[in-house]
């Protein structure tokens, strides 16, 4: 039951959006016993955002979890998500902030886990 949501400065096409969240799909498995079967994806691209006082590509990420995780494991998935915004849309590393939520309670399909 993992969501991320990417919010990025850059304007992606269709298919650049589809790309990365293909990728995120794969990349969630890096957290032990999240696969991308349940992992939903948003992208929000064309955000106007600032950082280390510039105006440059930058993207903001929020994992949410049911669960918990590792130190070792998110720092796992921060550096293939940092890795693949870099590769897929040009934002650096160093413009990119990934934040963990990991939530007790998450509803589906008219119940809760």
């Amino acid at each position: 039951m993992p969501f991320i949501n990417v919010k990025t400065t850059e304007k992606l096409s269709e298919e650049k959006k589809t790309a990365v969240e293909l990728k995120l799909t794969k990349a969630i498995t890096t957290l032990p016993g999240k696969t991308e079967a349940h992992l939903m994806c948003a992208i929000e691209d064309g955000v106007s955002m600032m950082f280390h006082g510039e105006k440059a590509p930058t993207a903001f990420v929020e994992v949410k979890i049911l669960g918990k995780s590792t130190r070792e494991a998110y720092e796992a998935l921060t550096a293939k998500i940092c890795a693949l915004l870099d590769e897929e849309i040009g934002v650096s590393p160093d413009f990119c902030y990934v934040k963990f939520e990991e939530i007790t309670n998450w509803g589906f399909n008219g119940f809760l886990f």
